[in-house]
């Protein structure tokens, strides 16, 4: 299926509902510039297409009580391709472990935890390492502060 094709109005639709994913339709409509049953039929091929993968509440982690987020590298001991899909599959399975990306230039991954506090990361982090999950060694960063964390300015991505 060759790629979808998208106008500034498919744009607007996907920055303003990154944002704004509790927008009421007829809103939507209105910010884009469109009637309505065109912007739900627009939404409608989008969501169809992939585009828009779900919708859902953006948490203050801070109102539910203490909690630590940590980014931390991963190294693995092996670079065969079982290695990754080994390391991929415990990770998959750890709920502390919100995000995961497979990252170029020195590391292998780069993970976002969240945890009630630094001794559960770190019980988190020896079982992964006591696990058959091939990490070699990793470093740990703690958020100390929110600076900026907003969905992407999807119309610098079109060029």
């Amino acid at each position: 299926m060759p790629p979808l094709r998208l106008d500034a109005r498919d744009i607007a639709i996907l920055a303003t509902l990154s944002r704004e994913g509790r927008i009421a339709k007829t809103e939507l409509a209105a910010r884009v510039n469109l009637s309505p049953t065109p912007c739900w039929e627009r939404m409608k091929r989008l969501e169809d297409a992939g585009l828009i993968r779900g919708y859902r509440a953006e948490i203050d982690l801070a109102g539910l009580g203490a909690h630590v987020q940590v980014f931390v590298t991963v190294e693995l001991e092996s670079h065969r391709s079982e290695s990754f899909r080994v390391f991929e599959s415990v990770v998959g399975r750890m709920d502390e472990i919100i995000g995961c990306w497979a990252i170029g230039g020195g590391y292998d991954y780069l993970l976002h935890i969240v945890e009630r506090d630094i001794e559960s990361f770190q019980a988190l982090m020896d079982g992964l390492l006591e696990s058959r999950a091939g990490v070699q060694r990793y470093f740990s960063y703690i958020v100390t502060k929110s600076i900026k964390d907003v969905p992407p300015a999807l119309g610098l991505l079109r060029g």
